[in-house]
């Protein structure tokens, strides 16, 4: 009977999925696309000081192990066996930065997550060197932003010296989540791997998306040692092979950014098909071909996929939003208002409304498409009668809002309006979200039955790459999705009443902090000279009539 199920199976494929909140590991059906098992593990983010997030990269390293294992065990609990598993897929959260020592296999620092806003100065100076940053924008896709990758190494270098001394002794590797896994994996300093995908690159700035190909220009403007850089390949080949575990020997085959392999995931090949993914953030990806769309509208232009050293490489206008799935995070951390992510649906259903209460998460400033750093949280039109429930509902509003911004923006760009949107994502199982999304948008939502279209589009990959083929990635072979489907419950003058308030608050989160007082670490009073000197004098003027009414 165990010889049997395992006959019906077939070749199965592995992907890691190591994003910003948690790690997984799944083990999908080549032939079904099934997903068969999956372990998760969430991962600690570190807030040493205001506007800094930071991860440790063992701690990340450890939680791919720790899923592949379980993983394993629970396939081997279904009498499924794990001999049958011919490659692996990763997907990454993008632009988080890491360098290394290649001698002692150490992380020289914490990894800078891509939330991070340190580097805020640094963008500031950079920015004088190039007005109107269309040096960049024009070789990268990219504005310059504390967003990606070469800022944070640029800060990593004029900050940390065990990196400084690093790449003078020509010890230090960099490279994005993707690349520092399958160095690990593939031996680490036994031979280990040393390689980054397309998707992966074209986030850090230091990519010509034109050539594909690092840009001397760039690594010189950023003065960012070429030495230090991953080879960049496809996003669909051998890489290497895993060297240790239940899995040693099953080559890693396939690589993409997390918000490229949810584009695969969702099958949006064809140019004009998009998806939108709700993660710590939220991505709309819209496939445009094989030619790169410049936006007018603060979408960025980025790599969307190369399946295949010999294949053609595909592009996609994205719109990024920093906060989604981190809102929900931060009510249950930091103001305790849930106690697990899941609360959040009980508690908006209570209302159905936010009762006029707006919640902006500008926790790391805004994204797509205002790119605005000087913005910060900010919850708006409270009244005595506002309660937990409506701030828990304008959380998952805050969500939508922002999604409608970057789809508008996409529409505008693109010319032709999305007639319904496809969505994947952990948040998408909150159907009160997915209700809303649909009211705020005014078009379908669409979601697929198993959302783990991430971790599916990086088994896609690896299934397909030249050496494995246990995958097809040909139309006819593609196997059908069932779907649920969200329709608009609301009249369309409601929905655009409520986006316009929404547009209000927006604008009154911006230009709250400045690069010198978002970087100031002196929290005393004092360090304000006016603000100190009003302190005294007063405490001086409080002693001097205290003095004289004793004498009179």
């Amino acid at each position: 009977m165990a010889a049997a199920k395992k006959a019906v199976l077939g070749p199965l494929v592995g992907a890691v999925d190591q994003g910003t909140s948690s790690t997984r590991f799944l083990v999908f059906n080549s032939k079904t696309a099934e997903l068969l098992s999956h372990h998760q593990v969430e991962i600690k983010q570190e807030f040493p000081r205001e506007g800094w997030v930071e991860q440790d990269p063992k701690e990340i390293l450890m939680s791919v192990y720790e899923c592949i294992e379980k993983t394993c065990e629970k396939l081997e609990q279904l009498n499924i066996d794990i001999s049958n598993i011919k490659a692996i897929g990763v997907s990454n959260q993008r632009e988080t930065t890491v360098v290394w020592d290649k001698i002692t296999g150490e992380p020289l620092y914490n990894a800078v997550v891509w939330l991070d806003l340190r580097t805020q100065s640094t963008v500031d100076n950079l920015s004088k060197r190039i007005p109107g940053n269309n040096f960049l924008k024009s070789k990268t896709g990219l504005p310059l932003s504390t967003y990606f990758s070469a800022v944070k190494v640029r800060w990593l270098l004029d900050n940390v010296k065990e990196v400084q001394r690093a790449v003078e002794e020509d010890r230090a590797l960099f490279g994005t989540i993707d690349s520092w896994l399958i160095w690990c994996l593939t031996g680490g300093t036994n031979g280990g791997v040393h390689c980054t995908d397309v998707t992966n690159a074209s986030r850090t700035m230091l990519f010509n998306i034109h050539s594909l190909e690092w840009d001397k220009e760039l690594c010189e403007f950023f003065e960012i040692p070429m030495k230090i850089l991953p080879n960049v390949r496809s996003s669909s080949e051998i890489y290497g092979l895993m060297k240790a575990g239940a899995l040693e020997g099953v080559p890693i085959s396939g690589c993409l950014g997390d918000q490229s392999a949810a584009l695969v995931g969702q099958m949006c090949f064809r140019d004009g098909q998009a998806k939108n993914t709700y993660g710590t953030g939220c991505f709309l990806l819209c496939n445009t071909g094989r030619k790169c769309v410049f936006s007018e509208h603060g979408l960025l232009t980025t790599v969307a996929y190369k399946l295949g050293r010999d294949k053609p490489v595909y592009y996609a206008l994205e719109g990024s939003v920093a906060i989604a799935g981190a809102v929900i995070r931060w009510l249950r951390d930091n103001l305790g208002i849930i106690n697990s992510s899941d609360e959040i649906e009980k508690l908006a259903k209570e209302v159905g409304t936010s009762y006029g209460c707006y919640f902006v998460p500008a926790f790391s400033g805004l994204y797509a498409p205002y790119w605005e750093p000087s913005a910060r949280g900010i919850i708006c039109g409270l009244t005595q009668f506002t309660n937990k429930c409506h701030i828990a509902f304008a959380a998952l509003e805050a969500v939508c809002f922002q999604t409608r911004e970057i789809l508008d923006a996409m529409n505008r760009d693109c010319g032709i309006p999305l007639s319904h949107l496809q969505v994947d994502g952990g948040m998408t199982n909150n159907k009160i979200l997915m209700q809303l999304q649909a009211d705020i948008l005014y078009i379908p939502v669409v979601k697929p039955s198993m959302p783990e279209t991430t971790a599916l589009g990086a088994a896609m990959a690896a299934g397909a790459a030249e050496g494995v083929g246990v995958w097809s990635l040909e139309p006819e072979d593609l196997s059908a999705v069932t779907v649920e489907r969200f329709e608009p419950q609301i009249n369309a003058e409601e929905s655009e009443i409520r986006f316009s308030t929404w547009k209000k608050a927006v604008m009154k989160s911006m230009g709250w902090v400045t690069a010198e007082s978002s970087e100031s670490s002196d929290p005393s009073i004092f360090c304000s000279l006016p603000l100190g000197f009003f302190i005294m004098s007063s405490m001086i003027m409080f002693i001097g009539a205290r003095y004289i009414s004793g004498q009179l």
